[in-house]
């Protein structure tokens, strides 16, 4: 038994090491959530200062994106220091004083994780680019060019064009699977597995309560180099990657998703359970085997506890009947694992445009979300309704829409600074030009506003947040799906020994109804909506929840 494979120590008592399980996390992307100093981009003291508000939703946790130091070739995810903070965000002690301070207020911190590349100018490959024979040659993934000097295969990168880049001081290509200033990690070699289980411990030890692992199933590439297999055109989508990205017409069968993951996330998980009470949730990135293997990566118990695909991140319209398809095939695979169900986050277009939805609708949307079986994540600005914000090609910072513009505008337009008051240019951000532009049609939804209007889209979140909360059944309760179309769906939510709760969901602009399963039901009036009962006749306005309980 090697020595992060430890027995777990008793648990302090009263501590819920399953606090995780159906819990509320709210991501934070730093740069854009609150400026302290003045400089227009947000900071780590900026985050302190807000906690509060994120508290008032009601949720159990944050998750802060990366902060660690870094060129910013890709905002943080390109780290070049795992073990200190970016002084853009501030320092250490900050760190510890948010986590200090989110604890006080009864909030987890997570942490966003990238383990599977890091930047070019981490010291880590530096070293290993210098030779072929230095302690660090094998750390990163180095291949030698075909005879014709061509890349070893054909790998693509997510961000566009080959996943190989030419290294003139070692005459190999190294694997990026995102820009070229992220060459990917060799997760083969023990000692990179060591290094990073070190920097995880790093954090631990510094009070985090779990990690977001960033593109988890990119981990691991095949040994032989093989080249990925054609994709069939009718299984192409753009889930993962923009229509106009050729990376989509690949099956990625050796690039990404090996085997030897499974054995590396077993020692992680061996790591986090020498702690108290730590979870972690992985981001897995495909399009054709994402739910099978977020069943895989969170089964048995011993590798990470959620996973989320990106079943409801793509640009597909959700309706019904696409609700009960993706449920449906997460009941028959999922298995002992758990999922966690997001709408938004930071890198793909904020569902309120993605699914051009109204007012109403993102209420109910908001109902739907924090109705399923799971943990949920909520992306910053989405608890105040906002939508993707326009960024013309001049005020572009993000590498991946400069590159596939204008057909693809990159990740920007949901990057765009929260607002917090109407009454301020910068929308109480900043004092200065913000790094992105704030969107003036999001003044009209600041925080302050809304705060104050009880029918508001942020007072619903937080009902629907309390809602959840009083009701077992949909944190941690069984799912059976009712009656489903395009416009309706329907599930019944049960905890064993204890309640079960029927919901309806009117996805439509026309009133609906539906009939209540058998049994002596009571509706439940503690959601901002406003469906009613006649007879046994569940009666849906346009886009309205309905809500009961089974009375014994």
């Amino acid at each position: 038994m090697n020595a992060l494979s430890a027995v777990q120590p008793a648990l302090e008592p009263g501590v819920d090491k399953d606090w995780w399980r159906g819990a509320v996390i709210y991501q934070i992307y730093p740069r854009s959530f609150q400026d302290s100093n003045g400089d227009g981009v947000g900071d780590l003291a900026g985050i302190i200062h807000r906690l509060p508000h994120i508290a008032s939703l009601g949720v159990d946790a944050i998750w802060i994106s990366p902060f660690f130091r870094s060129p910013m070739l890709d905002f943080g995810y390109d780290v070049s220091d795992y073990r200190d903070v970016d002084p853009m965000f501030g320092t250490l002690g900050d760190f510890d004083a948010l986590v200090a301070r989110a604890h006080q207020l009864g909030l987890k911190v997570m942490i966003d994780l990238v383990l599977s590349h890091t930047s070019d100018q981490h010291p880590w490959f530096a070293e290993s680019r210098h030779s072929r024979e230095n302690p660090k040659s094998d750390w990163y993934v180095w291949a030698d060019a075909n005879p014709d000097g061509t890349p070893p295969n054909n790998w693509l990168s997510i961000f566009g064009g080959s996943a190989w880049e030419w290294d003139g001081d070692r005459m190999q290509y190294y694997l990026h699977n995102f820009l070229k200033e992220q060459p990917d990690l060799n997760l083969h070699n023990a000692e990179v597995q060591d290094a990073l289980l070190d920097v995880t411990r790093f954090w631990l030890d510094r009070g985090v309560d779990g990690f977001r692992l960033d593109t988890i199933n990119f981990y691991f590439h095949d040994q032989e180099l093989r080249s990925n297999p054609a994709l069939d055109p009718a299984d192409r989508n753009d889930t993962i990657a923009p229509a106009v990205n050729p990376y989509n017409w690949q099956n990625h069968l050796y690039s990404k998703n090996r085997p030897e993951n499974i054995a590396f996330l077993q020692r992680f998980r061996g790591l986090l359970d020498e702690y108290d009470a730590i979870t972690s949730v992985g981001e897995v990135g495909d399009a054709q085997r994402g739910m099978e293997i977020q069943a895989e990566y969170t089964s048995g118990g011993d590798k990470v506890h959620m996973c989320y695909a990106f079943d409801f991140l793509s640009p597909t319209p959700l309706d019904g009947t696409r609700v009960k398809n993706v449920l449906t095939m997460f009941e028959q695979g999922i298995g002992d694992g758990w999922a966690c169900w997001a709408f938004s986050n930071h890198d793909v277009v904020r569902h309120a445009s993605r699914w051009n939805l109204g007012e109403e609708a993102k209420k109910l949307y908001a109902a739907l979300l924090l109705s399923l079986k799971g943990t949920v994540c909520l992306y910053q600005g989405e608890e105040l309704g906002l939508t993707e914000a326009y960024v013309s090609f001049e005020e572009l910072q993000d590498p991946y829409g400069i590159r596939f513009w204008p057909k693809f505008k990159g990740r920007d337009g949901c990057r765009t600074p929260m607002v917090w008051q109407q009454d301020n240019s910068y929308a109480g951000f900043s004092e200065a030009k913000p790094w992105l532009p704030v969107a003036m049609e999001h003044l009209a939804r600041a925080v302050a506003v809304q705060d104050r209007d009880d029918g508001s889209m942020l007072n619903a979140y937080r009902q629907m947040i309390a809602f959840r909360k009083a009701h077992p059944s949909l944190a941690q309760g069984t799912l059976e799906l009712g009656f489903c179309d395009d416009s309706i769906v329907t599930l019944t939510r049960h905890i064993e020994g204890g309640e079960t709760l029927f919901c309806a969901f009117n996805l439509s602009n026309a009133g609906l109804s539906v009939t209540l399963p058998d049994g002596n039901w009571r509706q439940d009036m503690a959601t901002p909506f406003n469906a009613y009962l006649e007879d046994r006749n569940v009666m849906l306005p346009p886009y309205q929840a309905f809500f009961a309980q089974l009375e014994s």
